[in-house]
């Protein structure tokens, strides 16, 4: 009920509808698949908008939808090489978008054990599927625990929320 409202009143201060012709009060998917940022569950994910899949002894590290939409179109991705270690909070990286360069942190410490050289080549893997085929980085975390004080999907979107609310 809340993301309904918090849509409507953003559709309402972008001029747009959110009701569907035939009077129904559900909100149209269309709307929440257009205007609104994907959040997976089964990831964790950082304040400084980097998501983590843990699976094993790996875990694979890129920026969120959110993240994504915010930089724009992403024409440029700096990463380091596998076999370098990274530090949870410390920047690893940068992507460069049409907008903005912006520093991507890790949000996990341990060794960069491969890297998405798919990137190198079409940065903007990272617009078309941020999730999947714009992955940047596989970890393997120094310290698990880390992943713990990560948010989970329901406390992302609330975060996202209340950031773009201000």
């Amino acid at each position: 009920m809340a993301l309904r409202m918090w849509a409507s009143s953003t559709a309402n201060a972008l001029k747009i509808s959110c009701r569907p012709k035939n009077g129904s009060s559900a909100f149209p998917s269309f709307y929440l698949s257009r205007y609104f940022s994907t959040v997976l569950d089964g990831l964790k994910y950082a304040e400084s908008h980097e998501w983590v899949k843990h699976e094993g002894s790996v875990a694979t590290v890129g920026i969120t939808d959110h993240a994504q939409d915010h930089l724009g179109e992403v024409v440029f991705v700096d990463l380091p090489e596998a076999g370098t270690s990274v530090t949870k909070g410390s920047g690893f990286g940068a992507v460069e978008s049409v907008k903005a360069t912006s520093d991507i942190n890790s949000p996990i410490s341990g060794e960069i054990v491969e890297v998405n050289s798919k990137l190198s080549e079409t940065p903007g893997l990272i617009n078309s599927s941020p999730y999947e085929d714009g992955w940047m980085i596989k970890v393997k975390p120094s310290d698990p625990s880390e992943l713990g004080s990560l948010m989970g999907p329901k406390e992302y979107t609330t975060f996202c929320e209340h950031e773009d609310a201000h």
